[in-house]
């Protein structure tokens, strides 16, 4: 995956900060995407927004958000709405690993698009939710820095009660 990821990518390869998961997606036998999930962003005001929390519910719950931190399709490939499907079926393989691997359930996915690369395609068409973008910000070390480059924000929630879940 490595390599693929820092070859393919334009983020290059993940530094995954906090708890994570990696995948290969393979079609016929062949290698045809790279996924990573990591722990959630810290503070998102437009997901914060959605979920309706405030600080102390946030620092509670953000366990169970998970972040989409890398998904790559293989430029080689090209098999019409792949994207979604991939993300479709290691969504469900993913809700079981990260409850096995580090005892957490996951109540709602998010992911940040560069808007100015890419247009959320696959993210919308398997049902994710654009919810407003980022303020172009990052944190350094322990500070924050204007990057300019807001990002897309989408997010799946894996329940109907995942408001209600998230501000137990």
């Amino acid at each position: 995956m490595f390599i693929h990821i820092i070859t393919y990518h334009y983020l290059g390869h993940p530094w995954i900060v906090g708890s994570y998961l990696k995948y290969l997606a393979y079609l016929d036998g062949r290698l045809v995407a790279c996924l990573g999930w990591g722990s959630a962003s810290w503070k998102v005001a437009c997901r914060d927004s959605f979920i309706g929390w405030g600080t102390p519910l946030r620092k509670k719950n953000l366990s169970q958000v998970v972040n989409n931190v890398r998904f790559l399709i293989l430029p080689w490939v090209k098999v019409e709405h792949l994207a979604s499907k991939v993300l479709a079926a290691n969504i469900k393989r993913l809700v079981a690993d990260w409850h096995s691997l580090y005892q957490e359930p996951i109540v709602l996915l998010e992911t940040f698009v560069d808007a100015a690369r890419f247009q959320g395609t696959c993210y919308r068409a398997a049902n994710w939710r654009y919810v407003g973008a980022t303020r172009g910000i990052a944190k350094s070390g322990n500070d924050h820095c204007y990057h300019g480059q807001p990002k897309a924000v989408y997010l799946y929630p894996l329940a109907k009660d995942f408001r209600e879940r998230l501000h137990a």
